[in-house]
């Protein structure tokens, strides 16, 4: 009830205030930018660290140690720093090594990468717990079945794992969505950068930062919601299957 409270007198002071009617009107423009680049951050490093995961518990030494290295990296590195070596110095190296024109890579998909490539790091490990999550037993039964090792993975373990990994993922990309706002160091046009911009220019800083925390707020507590909806969803599913054992 207090949460609520809170939410609600930010929201009435931003929607219904004259002042805070004016930031608003110039700081949420951002919103659509902040969500576009969260999404964006969010499916590359999907995909990253599912690669680092299968890494992390290959057989193969090289990769085992390879994608170990590159997590306890990126782990080790405050995420601020990261985000200036990535987007500044990582970015344009590899552009430049491939062949593109640095100047073709808007700020905007910097700072995706830069995310995605941090946040692939702890996907990674989330993958990784998930699967060795699954009983040993799965795997055996799998193999006896005939299955090779691949498919075993595949069509045994990885259906299970994603039952365990499902909540986990919905916090990182909220995680994600909140680290957005580090972004708005390389003047990326999402709401923070927006806010401070608004702040700047008219001196407003209360009902910048105002509305700015509403926004946020807002958007975490329907993405919550929404994870938890999904986790009670997946404990029902899963609670007839353990009754019936």
């Amino acid at each position: 009830m207090l949460l609520v409270l809170i939410v609600g007198w930010l929201g009435w002071l931003s929607l219904f205030t004259e002042r805070y009617r004016d930031a608003w009107d110039r700081i949420a423009v951002g919103i659509g930018f902040t969500i576009r680049t969260t999404a964006l951050a969010f499916v590359i490093s999907l995909a990253l660290g599912l690669l680092l995961a299968l890494g992390r518990i290959s057989r193969n030494v090289v990769l085992r140690n390879v994608a170990r290295t590159y997590i306890e990296f990126i782990r080790g590195v405050p995420i601020l720093p990261l985000i200036f070596f990535l987007a500044l110095v990582v970015v344009p190296d590899v552009a430049a090594w491939l062949g593109f024109d640095n100047r073709s890579i808007s700020t905007e998909w910097r700072g995706v990468i830069a995310l995605a490539i941090i946040y692939g790091a702890y996907i990674a490990e989330v993958f990784r717990g998930g699967v060795q999550s699954v009983p040993r037993g799965q795997t055996e039964a799998g193999l006896s079945l005939g299955l090779s090792r691949r498919a075993t993975l595949r069509r045994v373990i990885f259906p299970q794992a994603m039952r365990a990994v499902i909540p986990p993922l919905g916090n990182d990309f909220i995680a994600i969505l909140k680290d957005s706002s580090l972004l708005s160091v390389l003047a990326v046009g999402e709401v923070t950068l927006r806010a401070r911009q608004y702040a700047a220019g008219s001196f407003r800083f209360r009902e910048s930062y105002v509305v700015l925390v509403f926004i946020y707020v807002s958007l975490v507590l329907v993405l919550s919601f929404g994870l938890s909806r999904l986790e009670r969803r997946l404990r029902r599913d899963v609670q007839p299957h353990d009754a019936h054992h």
